[in-house]
């Protein structure tokens, strides 16, 4: 667990220096009005968002208001705790089980979709199960071959068909590969693309469709990748994905190279989605289960 938390507070670096540093600064000398109009700015920085920032800056006011010679230490340990009281919140999605477990992964070209899914697929085998990986990102050659090399040095088994085949026939095919061979978690990639909203929404529906009819309840898990480079997008991303197919989970991947870290935040608040793996760093081992507290000390220690 020591070795988790390092890696997220590692990296979580780059928004720390928005955040904790700037925030030690600015509450070094006593406060005013215009103190939280700069921490606005720091907050926004961040990519922490309006709603949730408008909400941080309330609670500290009030906060302040009976600890009017509170030291910055405790101001950080303030915001530390309405973090946390916010991410305890309990989630909106809820996830089914079964077996084989079915996640289906959604995301935009970009995120780092692919890699992720290797990244899990590399956890899940870890922890002993036997993975199944489904290359239904058949509108792009590139992501099958991507996949497809993945699944060799992973040594996990792979369902693909040719590039412009229809994503649920190989999701049809996964699935009823996953069931005679005993798999324990099938992950299917889906393509990317948001450019046609409506063709998106009938493609992942009939995926969803194909699944159910030959695993029932499945898929189990739709999870959205991120990337978290790309801050306040990311929300409006998962909304799009959540009204096309009902997320159950997002992760989150390459927090380490965001100085936009806090955008966790609004996502969880405004959706209500758990966040399940984060991304933090370039290797394959470099996936960990989310855990908010971690996240909340690395990002304002």
């Amino acid at each position: 667990m020591f070795g988790i938390f390092k890696k997220i507070k590692s990296a979580l670096s780059k928004t720390r220096s928005f955040l904790g540093s700037k925030i030690r600064a600015l509450f070094g000398s006593p406060w005013n009005e215009e103190t939280f109009d700069q921490l606005e700015q720091i907050l926004y920085q961040a990519d922490i968002g309006t709603k949730v920032t408008q909400e941080f800056i309330e609670d500290l006011k009030g906060f302040l208001r009976k600890n009017p010679e509170a030291s910055s230490e405790e101001i950080l340990a303030r915001m530390r705790t309405f973090a946390q009281d916010l991410l305890n919140a309990p989630p909106k999605t809820q996830a089914s089980t079964g077996h084989p477990l079915v996640f289906l992964i959604v995301g935009i070209n970009g995120s780092g979709k692919t890699t992720s899914i290797a990244k899990l697929a590399n956890l899940l085998k870890k922890e002993g199960k036997k993975v199944l990986l489904a290359a239904g990102d058949t509108f792009r050659a590139g992501a099958i071959d991507q996949l497809s090399l993945w699944a060799h040095k992973l040594g996990v088994d792979i369902v693909k068909a040719q590039s412009g085949s229809d994503p649920s026939s190989v999701a049809f095919d996964a699935l009823t590969a996953a069931k005679n061979r005993g798999s324990d978690v099938v992950l299917i990639d889906t393509a990317g693309r948001l450019q046609n909203k409506t063709d998106l929404m009938h493609e992942l529906e009939k995926i969803r469709r194909v699944c159910n009819k030959v695993i029932p309840g499945s898929p189990h898990e739709i999870i959205l990748v991120l990337d978290a480079t790309i801050g306040q997008n990311a929300v409006d991303q998962a909304q799009v994905f959540h009204q096309f197919t009902p997320l159950t989970g997002i992760l989150m991947a390459k927090l380490d190279g965001s100085a936009k870290g806090g955008v966790i935040l609004p996502i969880y608040r405004e959706m209500g989605i758990p966040i399940r793996w984060v991304g933090v760093g370039e290797q394959i081992d470099d996936l960990t289960p989310f855990n908010s507290s971690e996240y909340v000390s690395g990002l304002f220690e």
